[in-house]
């Protein structure tokens, strides 16, 4: 699946990016998993601005912790087809959130992206230098679920969160490559 490359969002992406959004709301789904709140922001510049300070301790907001968020984006036609967020460690706040949070946009789902995306998003991690990367998803989320586990993934524990039950993985980045 080489046609996938991570892109740090510019402002030259903001008509694709409005565009992705759009398409998870027309699919009737709110939230964005990964975008770091441009499932939240009408201004695509604030959401710009957010994940530029999110990647310093010096600008980062004191509740957040130091993140790094691409756009997966077809080399092949420069679509955006998914979004990722990896959290360069974790704090109480993110503990059961996970390292990395990611999402496809729905048509472009089962296609194997977003499997490409988290391989290429631990390998990113592996070169910042982290030794171990958690990761939660929903336990009714089998694809992420399937996605997690054929990047390395390991059951370690479940919680629930309002009324949901979640699974978290453990990904060793110190085993073999990623």
């Amino acid at each position: 699946m080489d046609d996938i490359t991570l892109v740090f969002p510019k402002e030259d992406l903001e008509v694709k990016a409005m565009e992705f959004k759009k398409e998870f709301f027309d699919f009737g789904e709110r939230t964005i998993n990964g975008s770091f709140k441009l499932d939240y922001k009408d201004n695509y510049a604030e959401w710009l601005k957010i994940i530029k300070d999110n990647l310093s301790k010096e600008t980062v907001n004191p509740e957040w912790v130091v993140s790094t968020t691409f756009f997966a984006v077809k080399k092949s036609d420069s679509k955006i087809v998914g979004i990722v967020n990896l959290r360069h460690y974790l704090n109480d706040f993110y503990k059961n959130s996970g390292h990395i949070g990611y999402s496809v946009r729905p048509s472009e789902r089962k296609k194997g992206y977003a499997t490409e995306i988290l391989r290429q998003t631990l390998e990113y991690a592996k070169q910042r230098g982290l030794k171990e990367v958690y990761i939660a998803c929903k336990k009714e989320n089998e694809g992420s679920r399937k996605t997690i586990l054929k990047n390395g993934g390991v059951l370690t524990r479940t919680f629930k969160d309002q009324g949901k039950e979640h699974e978290v993985f453990y990904i060793n980045m110190k085993r073999g490559e990623i």
